[in-house]
């Protein structure tokens, strides 16, 4: 006999496993329910159709051979019955039937099951503010929203927008609304900074500072404490305890939490995060019942912890193994290495791991490696930096997380990836040195900027290379006084320092790269030196030369190229 399998939630995960169980098993009824009469659309490029960038918002629901995916597609193409606009509202495991209710006609059922998957999604996290249920005010939840909003934006209805939250839906619909439309928009963020729970404080600062100079106004450590109307009922205004923004369009981009409330009713076990838990084989705690995609729990590969980790790209890998598992196939689903990139703008920042603050409250004894590489050969038309930021165990050595910044391109990209595989595998400093990558010069350069940040790490774990942060390095440069012994060694090439001696003065002591050896005993015996130049590489090779005379000094890290990416006050003009 068939083996009836049921999926509830047809988005991501359900797709893909009723496609590829029908792949194994050609005789298995498949039937998808969704309260939705959308189905099997691209959420993470809903951004992406509000900006312009993609056009029709069927875009997100085509082939790459332009066959939309609706139930007809799902019946004819692919053998897969899909009851859109079915709720399902009760999970009757013993006689294993879902009771499901049609929310046009009203008709309820109860549809029986061999096996159970569980596709649920999440849902957007309501911040529990006065007018957060006003008009005007929308989440990104489902393509209904983002149609509805262009919609406004294509009438000429929003001249000012809000979005309430820094994480990566909120940056991706900031850019949305300022670039194509020119809509004046604000991003207010509750952490100190934008992605708190992704980045490292000093990449943050970078993608804030870009979305400045591209005219988004960021308010950081700032939360909404209320959305007020017109007198029409519409949202105005966004009021925080600093200030009141106006607005003809709020998105509340507060994050999102596990749909798991029709698991937890059928007395399945559910996390105190909302996570349905699963085993690695992705089976709930009825073995008959299966999970997949933003409803579950996952295990973070680096920290073993549990997390919630709403992506596309994982909910179709889930799918899968969901079905080789129905199948029959041993499959495991081993956890979740944190790897995320996005754009914004020109730029695009990426990361995978864990950030440092994220490594230290694991446990981990973690340190800090930041570089300022070449994407490509220096000699080649059109090269440009990439900030690299490596956390490692200083007593392991293992890579703890990777995070980049750069211009919009595969450079970024190619190193969060191959980081991400060595990291997923318990991968160390000296094999991320070793690591066999491509080379051509308008591709890399011969070093690749992932091996040589390695290396600087290797010599920071080894205590050869020794380091200032860079807010620490921030927080002198704002009081100097804070720290009298210091003193900045600028050896970057006389006409860059110019402008800095003259500002600093006696804080400010250069001596070019190539003149360090001979005018050493230039620098006062008593202070420490803060060895500058605009990526940190020469600083080392200058510390070398300066530990052998017994001078004290520490390198800034990532040197003046990561500097000017966060943008500081003090910058002179001249």
């Amino acid at each position: 006999m068939a083996l009836k399998i049921l999926i509830i939630g047809g988005v991501a995960a359900g797709p893909k496993t009723a496609c590829r169980l029908l792949r194994l098993l050609p005789d298995a009824q498949v039937t998808i329910i969704d309260q939705d009469n959308l189905i099997s659309y691209g959420g993470c490029g809903i951004p992406y159709y509000v900006s312009g960038d993609v056009s029709d918002e069927k875009e997100l629901r085509n082939t790459s051979f332009h066959m939309t995916r609706d139930e007809s597609f799902f019946m004819r193409a692919k053998g897969v019955k899909v009851l859109t606009r079915t709720r399902a509202s009760n999970i009757d495991r013993k006689r294993k039937l879902v009771a499901v209710e049609n929310l046009d006609s009203g008709a309820k059922e109860e549809l029986p099951y061999d096996r159970l998957v569980l596709t649920t999604g999440s849902t957007p996290v309501i911040l529990p503010i006065p007018g957060a249920d006003l008009n005007g005010v929308y989440t990104i939840s489902d393509l209904h929203k983002a149609i509805a909003i262009k919609e406004r934006l294509a009438k000429g209805e929003v001249g000012r927008a809000v979005v309430i939250g820094g994480g990566a839906i909120g940056v991706e619909m900031a850019e949305s609304f300022a670039d194509l439309w020119g809509v004046e928009t604000t991003v207010i963020e509750f952490m100190p900074q934008l992605l708190p729970s992704i980045l490292d404080p000093v990449v943050a600062a970078m993608l804030a500072k870009h979305l400045r100079d591209k005219g988004v106004t960021v308010h950081t450590s700032e939360g909404a404490t209320a959305i007020e109307a017109d007198a029409h009922g519409q949202a105005c205004r966004v009021v925080t305890a600093q200030r009141t923004i106006e607005a003809d369009l709020v998105i509340m981009a507060a994050g999102v939490r596990p749909r798991s409330q029709l698991a937890q009713e059928a007395g399945l076990l559910v996390s105190p995060r909302g996570g349905i838990i699963v085993d690695e084989r992705l089976q709930t705690s009825d073995p008959n019942i299966y999970a997949a995609g933003d409803c579950i729990e996952v295990t973070h590969l680096v920290s073993g912890q549990k997390c919630h980790a709403p992506l596309g790209s994982l909910a179709n890998r889930q799918g899968r193994i969901v079905a080789d598992n129905l199948a029959g196939l041993a499959s495991r689903f081993n956890g979740w290495g944190g790897s995320f990139i996005m754009k914004a703008f020109k730029v695009c920042v990426g990361a995978t791991g864990l950030s440092l603050a994220a490594a230290k409250t694991a446990g981990f004894n973690a340190d800090q490696a930041i570089t300022a590489q070449s994407d490509r050969a220096h000699f080649f038309p059109n090269q440009t930096v990439i900030p690299l930021f490596m956390v490692f165990d200083r007593p392991s050595r293992k890579i703890l997380g990777v995070q980049g910044f750069g211009p919009m391109g595969d450079a970024v990209l190619a190193r969060i990836d191959a980081a991400a595989g060595l990291i997923a595998r318990g991968g160390t400093i000296d094999d991320c040195s070793q690591l066999d990558l491509a080379y051509a010069p308008p591709f890399a350069t011969a070093l690749d900027a992932l091996n040589a940040t390695a290396n600087v790490a290797d010599n920071k774990a080894a205590g050869r290379l020794t380091t200032i942060s860079i807010s620490d390095y921030l927080t002198w440069m704002a009081n100097p006084a804070s720290q009298p012994e210091w003193l900045a060694l600028d050896i970057r090439h006389p006409a860059e320092t110019a402008a800095f001696t003259a500002k600093f003065g006696p804080l400010w002591l250069a001596i070019p790269y190539a003149e360090i050896r001979a005018r050493h005993q230039e620098i006062p015996a008593d202070k420490t030196a803060i060895i500058i130049c605009d990526a940190g590489t020469r600083s080392y090779e200058v510390q070398c030369v300066l530990n052998a005379h017994g001078h004290r000094s520490l390198v800034l890290g990532g040197g003046f190229n990561c500097i000017r990416r966060i943008g500081v006050e003090w910058w002179p003009t001249a």
